[in-house]
């Protein structure tokens, strides 16, 4: 049986914060500088957040920036996470990540699921809140996920850079 994060209980929801998540990460080669942008939104309220990597992948900042928007929240919330990354919201969506996690972060009986030092930061910052995982078109007209873009690009271009450690494996 796959377990799935854990939701809020009643008491928890009727008093919950809505806050939404805009994220997207950016990679100069694959692996290279690598940044993130993420976008909080509660109320009339926004919080933007960015940070730069010394060679990492787009797949690991697309994931960060999700982990940064996550943890930045202080209670359980009813969370909107946007992202123009299917690999993360199909992952969450479709049950593939807890289906990796059930298996020792496996695809199958012989492929190891990449980036599972991340997705394992993602689940549990996830089981805090109702997290609900929607896909946006990228460098479309969503104007907070170009803002993502423009974070991440200026943050991989500017740094500090921090080490990521790529573990074998990382996409």
């Amino acid at each position: 049986m796959v377990q799935l994060p854990r939701q809020a209980s009643e008491s928890e929801v009727d008093n919950i914060k809505e806050v939404e998540i805009y994220t997207d990460g950016a990679c100069s080669g694959n692996p290279g500088p690598g940044g993130y942008g993420t976008i909080l939104k509660y109320g009339s309220h926004e919080k933007e957040l960015s940070g730069a990597f010394a060679n990492t992948t787009n797949n690991r900042m697309e994931l960060m920036a999700v982990i940064k928007g996550l943890e930045s929240l202080k209670e359980p919330c009813r969370v909107t996470v946007y992202s123009d990354s299917k690999y993360i919201v199909d992952a969450m969506n479709k049950g593939w990540v807890a289906r990796w996690r059930a298996r020792g972060w496996m695809r199958s009986e012989k492929q190891p699921a990449k980036n599972a030092d991340l997705w394992e930061r993602i689940w549990q910052l996830a089981s805090v809140h109702q997290v609900r995982w929607v896909w946006v078109k990228g460098h479309a007209e969503n104007e907070y996920n170009n803002r993502c873009d423009k974070l991440a690009v200026e943050a991989m271009k500017k740094g500090p850079r921090l080490r990521d450690e790529l573990p074998a494996g990382s996409e």
